[in-house]
């Protein structure tokens, strides 16, 4: 049931792309990502300005479709710089591992343990996010957007181990 709602708000996107000329862009995103002087923290205030410049760009972007269709677009952004930055850390993870103590914990089953925790937490906390809405029009929206902060997150975390930001 929860991949069915998952796939709903997912769907949704597409026939809005399909029926309004959206305007996405990750220029302003992309350029508040490249001002930032500490990569840690100051990254997550560039969180949805893709999707807020889309909504204003795009005419109906702030419809319920327009308003999802651009959360979404943000979010599949973050979505592959995640999958990018994971295999990043998973990489740096072995490099570490080959190394270390016999004693001392793998940075590879910790990285991949925290990784498959973090997903059904993202899933259930978008979930309540949806239900603030008691099934009206703004769940999607608010759905989406949980989606979108807590994947753009997540890579900023991994980007900070790193020390990429």
């Amino acid at each position: 049931m929860k991949h069915a709602l998952i796939a709903l708000v997912f769907c949704a996107p597409a026939s809005f792309a399909a029926a309004q000329d959206m305007q996405f862009s990750t220029a302003k995103l992309e350029s508040c990502l490249g001002l930032t002087s500490d990569p840690s923290k100051e990254m997550l205030h560039c969180v949805g300005k893709a999707a807020a410049a889309c909504m204003e760009a795009t005419e109906g972007g702030y419809s319920t479709a327009g308003m999802v269709g651009c959360l979404d677009a943000e979010a599949q952004w973050w979505d592959r710089k995640l999958n990018q930055t994971y295999g990043e850390v998973m990489a740096a993870a072995k490099e570490m591992d080959r190394g270390k103590p016999d004693y001392a914990p793998s940075r590879v089953e910790a990285l991949r343990a925290m990784q498959r925790a973090w997903i059904p937490y993202r899933d259930a906390k978008c979930a309540f996010a949806r239900s603030e809405w008691g099934g009206g029009t703004g769940a999607g929206p608010a759905g989406v957007s949980c989606l979108l902060e807590e994947t753009a997150s997540q890579t900023l975390y991994l980007n900070a181990s790193l020390g990429l930001g």
